[in-house]
């Protein structure tokens, strides 16, 4: 009977399945004899202080047909030790053992050391069955429920559930290709979006590819349909669909976890990646990740999609090198849909409620009303035909004057639209082709002052912000610039009719665009 200290040091010791039936069993101590003869070695050479810091909890997991295989409990010190000392542990190793290979230094996970319970008289497949096991909780899977990949599906290997349980977000089956309304504002980033989806793993088209744009005009729609249509193109294929908020999660949770690598390897087998909401993506440790893989797939030629709600270079939050990362692709905006795509919205969506069987009375007169009224996002425009859905099952006769009391609370009928600084630097800025970040900096070309004081001027006479307000909103100015830029242009319009048509023009933009 073994005590509790003789178990502990036994589970440290290499795994006794993985060991070929005919295999002697002095091989595993010849092989622990040559690690502690590399350990002195490495203490002499390099110092007993150094040696405690980063080797004094390395342990001999394999060595095996010239593979050796070193475990350390961090990811941090895995990382440490094959970038500062790998060929050194290299270099001691082949003096003892000229055969070697390869040296592995890896993470020991309490998952790895769970696996070592297995009898000295296992099979070779049951030793394989639990690594498989390993990989399979590694890849975020609930830990209650290993059995679901202890044993394979019938013609479904383990390994394969494992890479299919890479992380990723739900996604909806509504979000297609088929139920995308298509118009003038999106139709350049649809058929981007299709030729992503459709092209070969080997036929990268636009990589990254960016789509931005405000909330509800159809990102999220479109990037769930790459990721379908994808799939049913090749079955096989690896796609991830995260938003910035979950990769964030997983992330902390891996680095938590001491399981980082494991993630990273994963993602680094896809084939599809594609991120949703890439203005949240928060922290410079987390950036820098994402900075490492988006290199690493894009350098694999692997296709990218990211969405935001604006440019890559106005996503201040994210670091230099990332938005420079973003720029390299393709970057395509959506706008706010037209009268006939809102239409086209209303009438699907009816015909699904009555595919639904719940059949609706809704005439065209009050579809062709809603779809003039409310101008804002397509979640906008969901939210008043959920309205009339509603309305429908008690109040089956409805009127246009009805919908406008209905609906007053979506678009505020005759109330004018608010205006934000922001949508005006973007509107401006985009119109005199010029960035944010340059509208927002100190620098005093000719090229960026006039946009720079003529968005200070919209920004006084369509909103009702102060002058100090405007400032800070620019870069931090002081109040008397706005005041000499807001009278600079409008005495320049008085006498230009060139410029008072720009500036009408860019209300117009602005009313209705923001």
């Amino acid at each position: 009977m073994q005590s509790g200290v003789e178990r502990d040091f036994s589970n440290d010791l290499p795994l006794s399945g993985e060991l070929s039936a005919d295999e002697p069993e002095t091989a595993c101590s010849d092989a622990e004899q040559r690690f502690e003869r590399v350990k002195v070695q490495l203490k002499a050479r390099l110092g007993s202080e150094v040696y405690s810091s980063w080797f004094g909890r390395m342990k001999l997991t394999e060595a095996s047909k010239g593979v050796v295989r070193i475990s350390v409990p961090t990811a941090f010190l895995r990382s440490w030790i094959n970038g500062h000392y790998l060929d050194v542990i290299t270099e001691l190793w082949k003096q003892e053992d000229p055969d070697t290979l390869k040296i592995d230094i890896i993470v020991r996970t309490a998952t790895r050391r769970a696996t070592r319970t297995i009898e000295a008289g296992a099979m070779p497949a049951t030793a394989k069955t639990a690594r498989q096991t390993h990989i399979a909780l590694a890849a975020g899977t609930t830990a209650g429920r290993p059995e679901r990949f202890g044993v394979p599906h019938h013609g479904r290997p383990a390994e394969t559930e494992a890479r299919q349980s890479v992380l990723g977000s739900p996604l909806d089956p509504r979000y297609t290709f088929s139920s995308f309304i298509e118009g003038p504002s999106n139709r350049v980033a649809f058929a981007a979006a299709r030729a992503v989806a459709e092209s070969q793993s080997s036929a990268v088209r636009f990589n990254p590819l960016f789509l931005h744009a405000t909330v509800g005009l159809g990102k999220t729609h479109l990037l769930q349909a790459i990721a379908a249509e994808s799939l049913k193109q090749n079955p096989k294929s690896r796609v991830v669909y995260l938003t910035a908020e979950y990769f964030m999660w997983r992330f902390a949770t891996a680095i938590r976890d001491n399981n980082a690598l494991t993630l990273k390897e994963q993602l680094r087998d896809i084939d599809l990646l594609i991120i949703d909401d890439m203005q949240f993506l928060q922290g410079k440790s987390i950036q820098h990740e994402f900075c490492h893989l988006l290199n690493m797939l894009l350098d694999s030629a692997k296709q990218v999609v990211v969405a935001a709600d604006r440019p890559p270079s106005e996503l201040e939050s994210l670091e230099p090198r990332v938005r420079s990362r973003l720029n390299g692709g393709v970057a395509l905006e959506m706008s706010a849909p037209d009268f006939s795509m809102r239409l086209g919205m209303l009438k699907l969506r009816l015909a699904a409620a009555n595919a639904e069987g719940t059949p609706l009375d809704i005439s065209e007169d009050v579809l062709t009303h809603v779809a003039r009224t409310v101008t804002g996002s397509g979640r906008e425009l969901e939210g008043a035909f959920n309205q009339l859905l509603f309305r429908q099952s008690f109040e089956p006769q409805i009127t246009v004057d009805r919908i406008d009391e209905i609906l007053g609370h979506i678009y505020r009928s005759g109330e004018p639209k608010r205006v934000r600084i922001e949508d005006i630097q973007r509107i401006v800025a985009r119109h005199y082709n010029v960035s944010k970040t340059e509208l927002l900096s100190n620098r005093r070309t000719r090229t960026i002052v006039k946009p720079r004081q003529i968005a200070m001027y919209l920004a006084k006479v369509m909103t009702p912000r102060s002058l100090p307000e405007i400032g800070r909103r620019f870069g931090g100015r002081d109040h008397t610039t706005v005041l000499h830029a807001v009278r600079k242009i409008e005495d320049l319009s008085g006498n230009d009719n060139t410029l008072a048509q720009e500036l009408e023009l860019l209300r117009r933009l602005i009313n209705e665009q923001a």
